[in-house]
């Protein structure tokens, strides 16, 4: 079974359309690169998957279970829509660290308030909350060690890199345990010296069997990282395949067009 079924999903804004009928799946354990010029709707794909818009057609299936289904749509609660959120962790271009909270804090506030909802519910005892909160602080500390920043756990934002702010973004998002990990150009806000660092992080973590799906300009990254690669182009997926395929012997005029340009760009 599939991890991920994307089916005919459709996006406009303003009468523009900007997704016009996106239809792939993965499974568990792959990594798919999505590549393309600005404004193919890439961001867009990945924001409707997280259900930061909403979709105008498809629907998305994950582990089986239907979360989106445009042809059975209803108004759902906002305790609706964080339980479907809770599929993917994100990863955005310009890290979106909270400036009041130090790194620790940043990593287990999202974790504390969805484990407080589940305890509520349940009626826990105190003893059984205070034993969740720590459990939750020592999985933030075990995720830190693993981007490489546990001894920055009381540094603000402020105080770090770029390139560490995502890293701690990262972390962040793999706090609350997603099923697939979504990165919308994850170093394109960094400098050269900072990307290496931040790739490092990610190939590291499909080495432990992450789910993901990353938006990028880094075509060597998406070349030996991936498992498959997306071409984006005016809304549509223009090409699809393993990496090699896509690189080494493109079949659309588009994609080739692309990959050149790229090339001189380096």
């Amino acid at each position: 079974m599939s991890v991920l079924e994307v089916c005919n999903i459709r996006k406009s804004f303003g009468g523009e359309e900007v997704l016009k009928g996106i239809s792939f799946s993965m499974e568990r354990g792959e990594v798919v690169a999505i590549i393309g010029s600005s404004g193919s709707g890439k961001t867009t794909l990945l924001r409707c998957l997280n259900f930061l818009v909403e979709p105008d057609q498809g629907s998305i299936v994950v582990n089986g279970e239907t979360v989106y289904d445009s042809e059975t749509v209803t108004n759902r609660s906002e305790k609706e829509l964080r339980a479907k959120r809770l599929h993917f962790g994100m990863v955005f271009q310009s890290f979106h660290l909270f400036p009041q909270y130090n790194v620790l804090r940043n990593i287990t506030l999202a974790a504390e308030l969805r484990e407080q909802e589940l305890l509520k519910e349940r009626k826990a005892s105190k003893e059984e909350k205070k034993k969740v909160m720590a459990q939750v602080t020592e999985t933030a500390k075990q995720l830190l060690s693993q981007v490489g920043l546990l001894e920055k756990q009381n540094a603000y934002p402020c105080e770090l890199s770029g390139g560490q702010q995502q890293r701690v973004a990262i972390a962040r998002a793999l706090a609350l345990n997603p099923d697939i990990l979504c990165f919308d150009e994850p170093t394109s806000a960094l400098d050269p010296a900072l990307t290496g660092e931040v790739l490092r992080v990610i190939r590291g973590l499909k080495s432990s069997d992450r789910t993901m799906i990353v938006v990028t300009h880094e075509m060597e990254f998406a070349r030996k990282v991936a498992d498959k690669v997306i071409y984006m182009a005016d809304g549509v997926i223009e090409e699809m395949g393993e990496p090699e395929q896509v690189f080494g012997t493109p079949k659309s005029e588009k994609l080739r067009k692309f990959l050149e340009n790229a090339k001189e760009g380096l």
